[in-house]
């Protein structure tokens, strides 16, 4: 089992090579400075791929999926770890407030309530 520090940004082994072949620079530095665990390894509060996740902010809570580019619908809640608010949930835990800014540079903030579904914690590595 590997320790895991608290706050430290965690992925999945497998998230992690996936992401790689995005070839983003924006996720570059997020994956360099992230740990890397073997899927069963990943505790079950930390937001992986296709995690649906529960978030707030001052206007209230939503469910959000974090996806690949090709899944993103966000009419459903799917949003790309591409975009900046996925890249700013990925990785993080339950109880985290997350901030990035948008493309206008407008400054927005999340805080992760809840995780609706990990696929890892249900025992689906692959996904």
């Amino acid at each position: 089992m590997t320790a895991v520090l608290s706050g430290e940004l965690l992925l999945t082994e497998l998230d992690r090579a996936r992401l790689l072949k995005l070839n983003s620079a924006a996720l570059r530095e997020l994956l360099d400075d992230a740990s890397a665990l073997p899927s069963p390894e990943i505790p079950a509060d930390v937001v992986t791929m296709n995690s649906r996740v529960l978030v707030s902010d001052d206007a209230g809570a939503a469910p959000q999926t974090l996806c690949y580019p090709p899944d993103v619908d966000p009419h459903a809640g799917r949003v790309s770890v591409l975009s900046p608010v996925g890249a700013a949930l990925l990785g993080r835990r339950v109880g985290s407030e997350v901030s990035w800014r948008t493309p206008t540079g407008e400054h927005r903030a999340l805080r992760i309530e809840a995780l609706l579904f990990q696929p890892e914690a249900s025992g689906d590595y692959l996904a």
